[in-house]
């Protein structure tokens, strides 16, 4: 990066992961375009952060990061507002859909692959086409999750998407290397974010049966590891995944079975929509 002060456009930014990112950005000198779904969110968020950093250095964009021109025009905000832009963190998430397979209504499912994989194809190809163009690299920085990593570890479309995410980072880690543009993935386990929703006594399981960290993960600390791929400290970083999750890998993923087992197993299907103020699909089976 050469210019300063540096620019990121930051997904999901509203809440939860991606509003401790815009937040530790901030503290280190970025000017930040926040773009999420959930506009009533987003202009709170302008709100409180007018104390913290001048208008100069915060936009937010509403955008629905499964449309094509609303990513193309929160990247467009970012580089018409500070200038340029060299660093998008494609953060924005939601549970998604939730059953046994054979259960799952097909557009659950694509809703969830458009939310969760389909977005950070988007935020790669117009973050990327910006950082080309700027001809002076940049870095990319995705949300994963250790549910990409195996079964057991989140429902079952969310994993399956989170894999994608972390594959679809190493290729387009090795396809950009040669702009300058580094690709880095970030694989939070249990954070107290509002995707996890009210999760007191459910919380409290995860830290007794599957997390060996004494205490609970926080959306700061996936955001200081996100500041670190972001920045120059990680200029020969590339291509990896860092997990964050209190050692929940190290010890095997239980996550379903703290949480009281598979919601398929249990009679349950439906769709989380997390933090978009769109709201959630629970159905029990007859």
């Amino acid at each position: 990066m050469t210019r300063h002060p540096p620019a990121a456009l930051i997904t999901g930014g509203a809440s939860g992961i991606g509003r401790a990112t815009v937040q530790r950005f901030l503290r280190d000198g970025w000017s930040v375009a926040v773009a999420d779904l959930n506009a009533t969110a987003g202009e709170q968020l302008m709100t409180e952060l007018a104390d913290v950093a001048d208008g100069d250095r915060t936009r937010f964009v509403a955008t629905d990061v499964c449309r094509e021109d609303d990513v193309q025009r929160a990247v467009a905000t970012a580089v018409e507002s500070f200038g340029a832009l060299d660093c998008v963190v494609n953060n924005a998430g939601v549970g998604g859909a939730f059953g046994k397979l054979t259960e799952i209504e097909v557009e659950d499912w694509d809703y969830t692959f458009e939310v969760l994989v389909r977005s950070v194809f988007l935020g790669i190809k117009h973050g990327a086409r910006a950082m080309q163009q700027q001809g002076a690299g940049g870095s990319i920085v995705n949300t994963a999750s250790i549910g990409g990593f195996s079964g057991g570890a989140g429902p079952q479309a969310y994993s399956a998407a989170k894999a994608a995410v972390i594959n679809l980072g190493r290729v387009a880690a090795a396809e950009l290397a040669v702009d300058h543009i580094r690709v880095n993935t970030v694989c939070p386990g249990v954070i107290a974010t509002p995707l996890l929703g009210p999760a007191g006594d459910d919380a409290r399981a995860v830290l007794q049966r599957a997390q060996p960290w004494p205490e609970r993960g926080q959306p700061e600390d996936v955001a200081e590891v996100i500041a670190f791929l972001a920045g120059d400290a990680a200029r020969f970083v590339t291509g990896e995944e860092v997990t964050v999750d209190g050692g929940v890998r190290a010890a095997g993923p239980r996550l379903q079975e703290a949480y009281g087992g598979d919601p398929g197993a249990r009679g349950l299907v439906g769709v989380n929509r997390g933090s978009t103020g769109q709201a959630p699909v629970v159905r029990k089976r007859p």
